[in-house]
């Protein structure tokens, strides 16, 4: 049985998620302060699956946490947040967390998403140790490692998805919808957050342009000839 972390300081939404999720035989532990928190995750026997994490939190922001939690654990990190200005997300993602959903957020949307990254994690656990070299980068996908230059690229689970469909189909445009299909499946979601995403790996990867090729009106090509030399 998965099970899910609930790290929210409204009680009566993390019991509402916990409900939903349990309805799914989806197993679920509620901390409402995020200090709190952050020691549960440090402990040695941590063995849960996904995070679902609120932003505005006292003493610790979501955000905060995200960033420290990071270091420790590598399992899908979901934003359940009441602020739903782009900003908001963009920030979100680039501090490590996979996925964002808005407060008040449909059940339906909440469970999909859940089970989706759930899916995806498990299925990455399972690589069959394929490496990918392009360039300067590097892709594992039994280790779930990217380096660039020798150096380590932490990312997000749905980043580390988009830079393996990216590297996996290198040379070929492939439309936004193709890549969002690809990545997210068909969970509700919004398309712009392909180029949300896009943007967030391609500052980690301290890529300009070299690697993510944007073709304007259409979509993106990963560059399968970059100048080792440059």
């Amino acid at each position: 049985m998965s099970k899910v972390l609930i790290v929210d300081d409204d009680e009566d939404i993390a019991e509402l998620i916990s409900l939903i999720l349990k309805k799914e035989q989806i197993e679920s532990k509620i901390i409402n302060n995020s200090v709190m928190a952050l020691d549960f995750i440090k402990d040695p026997n941590f063995d849960y699956d996904l995070i679902l994490l609120d932003i505005m939190m006292p003493d610790l922001s979501g955000t905060e946490l995200c960033s420290k939690i990071r270091d420790l654990v590598n399992i899908p990190i979901i934003f359940v947040s009441a602020k739903s200005e782009m900003v908001d997300k963009i920030v979100g993602y680039e501090l490590g967390g996979d996925d964002y959903i808005t407060k008040p957020f449909d059940n339906t949307e909440l469970l999909l998403k859940v089970k989706s990254h759930l899916r995806l994690n498990k299925r990455n656990n399972k690589g069959n140790g394929k490496v990918i070299n392009i360039g300067k980068i590097s892709l594992n996908t039994e280790s779930y490692e990217v380096k660039n230059n020798g150096e380590k690229v932490d990312l997000s689970t749905r980043e580390f998805e988009l830079l393996r469909y990216l590297m996996e189909n290198a040379g070929i445009a492939l439309s936004k919808e193709q890549i969002y299909e690809a990545v997210w499946g068909s969970e509700y979601g919004d398309i712009g957050t392909v180029a949300v995403n896009i943007k967030s790996l391609r500052d980690k990867l301290n890529d300009n342009d070299e690697y993510i090729i944007t073709i304007w009106g259409y979509g993106y090509k990963f560059n399968k000839s970059v100048d080792l030399n440059d």
